[in-house]
């Protein structure tokens, strides 16, 4: 099924990433992984509780700089084992809505060689949110977690 959905609300962010596939997904699927990787530094993840499942949980706790905790409710809409991840903070576990939806983001994961390509697609509601979530530094902010991905991938290799 294709849905067609305007480019206007996308933010896209496409990476070939120095790891296996299985490492980068394992990085996306396993919380003690993500921790280490998902926020860009000076940022960090503080915590993870996730149920890779369609429907299941994906909720993050980000901590700023300046000691500040973010929570981040979401659930997972698609899971392909090894190759998509589909996640939307517009509901919450048990599909209870949120109030403040934001994104759908889909990522995908494909082998190229002995690396992986990595291509997150994150659509938004409206195009003032995708917006604002560039000018919040989607490009640099999500190439950084990329970088830090990359990393951590790489440490379990072998």
């Amino acid at each position: 099924m294709s849905i067609d959905f305007p480019e206007s609300r996308e933010l896209v962010l496409d990476r070939l990433i120095d790891a296996p596939r299985q490492a980068v997904w394992r990085c996306w699927t396993e919380p003690d992984l993500l921790v280490q990787w998902f926020t860009p530094a000076p940022w960090t993840t503080k915590s993870a509780d996730m149920d890779v499942r369609s429907g299941g949980r994906f909720n993050t706790v980000m901590q700023d700089p300046d000691g500040n905790a973010h929570p981040n409710s979401g659930i997972y809409l698609d899971v392909v084992a090894g190759e998509k991840l589909v996640f939307t903070d517009a509901m919450s576990e048990g599909f209870a809505p949120s109030e403040s939806p934001f994104i759908v983001a889909t990522l995908t994961f494909t082998d190229e060689g002995q690396a992986t390509r990595y291509r997150a697609v994150v659509r938004h509601f409206t195009e003032e949110a995708k917006l604002k979530h560039e000018e919040m530094g989607f490009y640099p902010g999500w190439n950084a977690a990329a970088d830090q991905l990359e990393e951590c991938a790489k440490t379990l290799r072998g």
